[in-house]
């Protein structure tokens, strides 16, 4: 059995699924398993991914086709097959550096503890700037909200926070993935949140720091503003069942109130004036409610057709 499944959900990426495809195939190791799930694409795909199939390329390729759902039903379609110890998620339009899979593996050999969910590794773009920004050189691993507020304590003793930006890759262990339940999936919805177990995995588990880039990203058009707004219209309840579990769990007041404000407009998108009775946490919902809905009204007026 291989050691790691590299998992690719993808929906009419034909086009551009061979930079993937190519990077795996100059990867100095290849213990691994390409895990594409095909969200029900109507281009040439499967064509594709079949002629690679055939191709002597060193790795194994596993192709699922299923009814087109969403990213966040790609990815529960993959969990549910994983064997492998490891996993992590390349983009049909991003790729991994040539020595990302020998470089993993060898860190979680190393640095391999039953505690541990998960390893953050960093992105670039193709120019070689880092997405956002790395690691402290001090932060080692972390257990608590997650990596975009980092609480730890540094190598030299003291209590810290990192106020991360950008986005970072995630290496799951998948005994610590498999023991929570998958994303949730609202009908006539396309659209969760990709961090759902991982907050889940960070709050329970021990979370290791690699330093170093591991994947190569494109951003797409599609990411604007205008584009996200249209995501809470088209899909309030998982937006808002995401934000109950922020506003439960999270562990400082600017993070609550963010999600208390997310948590009131988003409720009102999907329809549900009764949203007080459904919130963890009341009195800040009820404090909140005033820009809540000013930021429903908002987002009303700005994907307004």
């Amino acid at each position: 059995m291989a050691a790691i499944t590299v998992f690719t959900p993808t929906y009419n990426r034909a086009y551009c699924l061979h930079r993937c495809y190519e990077s795996l195939c100059r990867q100095s190791c290849k213990d691994f398993v390409w895990l594409i799930i095909d969200d029900g694409s109507t281009d040439q795909t499967k064509d594709i991914v079949e002629g690679w199939q055939r191709a002597e390329n060193g790795f194994e390729i596993v192709y699922l086709y299923k009814e087109n759902g969403g990213m966040h039903t790609g990815y529960n379609c993959a969990y549910a097959r994983i064997d492998t110890e490891l996993s992590i998620n390349v983009d049909s339009d991003d790729y991994l550096t040539d020595t990302a899979i020998e470089e993993l593996l060898a860190f979680w050999r190393e640095h391999r503890r039953e505690d541990i969910g998960g390893i953050y590794a960093l992105d670039r773009f193709e120019d070689g700037r880092i997405v956002g920004l790395p690691f402290p050189d001090d932060l080692k691993e972390f257990k608590g909200w997650g990596y975009k507020e980092v609480h730890y304590v540094g190598t030299d003793g003291k209590k810290k926070v990192f106020h991360n930006r950008g986005d970072k890759k995630f290496i799951g262990v998948t005994a610590a993935i498999n023991r929570y339940p998958p994303i949730p999936e609202f009908p006539g919805e396309k659209y969760y949140s990709l961090y759902y177990k991982q907050h889940r995995i960070e709050r329970d588990n021990a979370i290791l720091v690699y330093n170093r880039p591991v994947c190569v990203v494109e951003y797409q058009e599609d990411g604007s503003t205008n584009h996200m707004l249209s995501q809470y219209v088209r899909n309030p309840k998982g937006f808002c069942d995401e934000r109950k579990f922020v506003l439960e769990h999270a562990p400082t007041l600017r993070l609550r109130a963010n999600a208390a404000i997310h948590y009131v407009a988003e409720s009102l998108l999907a329809g549900d004036w009764a949203f007080f009775s459904h919130t963890p946490r009341k009195g800040l919902t009820l404090l909140c409610a005033p820009m809540g809905l000013a930021l429903y009204l908002w987002i009303r007026r700005r994907t307004k057709t």
